[in-house]
């Protein structure tokens, strides 16, 4: 069942903080229903505005929802950027961890996210775009230039989704077990392309 948003009925609010407020709605909405449950005019109710002004901002439900999960992925594309003050094996170690975290807070939009992509060119374009940069920061972050060290972090991209959906399905492994085996398969992904990863100080190399 839909929940209620306190507040008035159409509220007048500058459109941009509007459309923020609209994509933080669909984010709840469409994790906690169906997409064939919720109408544009449950939508609309639940926000407070008309059913005319949802339309002003997202012509069709379809757009509502690609725009919800693009600004998930946003949203952890940001979360993820590394810190360019930490030496290169820190930031992505940072980086990492803080994907993590991001799926730890919003498991079921991460859930919702990878299976819409195979179903939604929209969506897929999203996620596709997401794994792009995440292949060009690391390759960055470890100077690594070869085609080989690209396919190797690329596939090791899809291990990650598949260790990180077993991870929430279960429960069973904290978020350094995860954190320890997604570093251990990129080691050992880079090496089989021939690059090391960087060694974190202190560490035995």
């Amino acid at each position: 069942m839909l929940r209620s948003v306190s507040g008035p009925a159409y509220t007048r609010l500058e459109n941009d903080e509007r459309r923020r407020r609209l994509l933080e709605l669909g984010a709840d909405l469409f994790t906690r229903n169906a997409y064939d449950e919720i109408s544009m005019a449950q939508i609309a109710r639940e926000a407070g505005i008309s059913k005319a002004l949802l339309y002003h901002y997202f012509p069709s439900k379809q757009d509502y929802f690609v725009a919800t999960l693009a600004s998930g992925a946003e949203e952890l594309r940001r979360r993820v950027e590394p810190d360019p003050e930490l030496p290169p094996a820190e930031a992505l170690t940072a980086a990492i961890d803080a994907y993590l975290a991001w799926i730890e807070d919003n498991s079921e939009a991460y859930e919702k996210l990878l299976q819409s992509a195979a179903t939604v060119p929209e969506v897929r374009e999203i996620v596709e775009g997401v794994r792009a940069t995440t292949v060009d920061r690391i390759l960055a972050g470890i100077g690594a230039t070869t085609p080989v060290a690209r396919t190797a972090v690329r596939g090791w991209l899809w291990f990650m989704d598949g260790a990180c959906l077993d991870w929430i399905a279960h429960r069973d492994l904290d978020r350094g077990q995860v954190l320890g085996l997604l570093l251990g398969t990129l080691g050992g992904a880079l090496m089989a392309a021939g690059v090391q990863l960087p060694v974190t100080e202190g560490s035995d190399p």
